[in-house]
């Protein structure tokens, strides 16, 4: 258990869902951690219980001395920074384009790419000056095609994947590594909310999400965990640029059993 011993991260958004799983799953391989987020009981909470092995600080992603300070005390506090992990989201403006309105755009950009885009410029120079790191940041499955997510959250992430395309090639020749994930259907407390949140509701998200991919599970916050543990470990030295998709075969296409019925039934070949 000790994959990431030595290593220092920060994990926005990690207070809860996919990323209070990848806070845990670091700790357990032997990291420290900056847990970086605006649930401050949660992530207080989270923080006392790994003991010193984790601290927390409040961060707002969209607002960029909050994600300099965040970095700035993993330096302080731990002495390096082997991993940023842009993983703070939000479901954002939804409905038609036509009564989208402007804040609520300008509020989801922000959050899903601004604040990548600031966790990756103030991570750059740590992780140059240390020739070494590994940036990881949250896309989505919606970023990757269209009907998969409200339209500007599907734009965003299309931009947070495009964006680590490009950073991967100026970064990966001072040898840091820059990929994003590509989650399908997470169970999380966000995607719950419009359930009224609470396990309750999680757990009927993640049994809703069973029958969506061929294999018959919603996806855990656990899955993008290990994910993003394989990136941030020096087992993935060689993947830069990488939109790694964690979606259980969702955008692999149509399911076999909902094919066409003749994909299914075997007839002897005619040559």
């Amino acid at each position: 258990m000790d994959r990431l011993d030595g290593k220092v991260a920060v994990i926005t958004g990690g207070a809860s869902g996919m990323g209070e799983g990848t806070v845990r799953r670091f700790v357990e391989e032997g990291a420290r951690v900056v847990i970086a987020d605006i649930q401050d009981a949660k992530g207080h909470t989270l923080a006392d219980t790994l003991g010193g092995a984790a601290v927390y600080q409040r961060v707002d992603v969209a607002d960029e001395a909050d994600v300099k300070a965040a970095v700035k005390r993993a330096v302080d506090e731990f002495g390096r920074l082997d991993c940023m992990f842009n993983n703070a989201g939000c479901g954002g403006a939804i409905g038609p384009i036509e009564t989208t309105p402007v804040e609520d755009y300008d509020r989801t950009m922000n959050v899903l790419l601004r604040g990548v885009f600031l966790g990756m410029k103030h991570a750059a120079p740590v992780m140059k000056a240390q020739g070494s790191g590994s940036i990881i940041s949250t896309a989505s499955v919606a970023g990757l095609g269209g009907g998969r997510g409200p339209h500007i959250y599907s734009a965003a992430k299309a931009a947070v994947i495009n964006l680590t395309r490009s950073v991967a090639l100026e970064l990966g020749e001072s040898g840091v590594r820059v990929n994003c994930i590509c989650p399908g259907g997470i169970a999380t407390p966000l995607l719950a909310k419009g359930l009224g949140g609470g396990e309750d509701a999680v757990e009927m998200v993640r049994v809703a999400l069973a029958g969506f991919q061929s294999i018959k599970r919603g996806g855990l916050p656990e899955d993008i965990a290990n994910a993003a543990l394989w990136l941030a470990s020096d087992e993935s030295s060689f993947v830069n640029g990488h939109a790694l998709v964690v979606d259980g075969g969702l955008t692999a296409g149509t399911m076999w059993s909902q094919g066409p019925e003749v994909f299914r039934t075997y007839r002897p070949m005619e040559w």
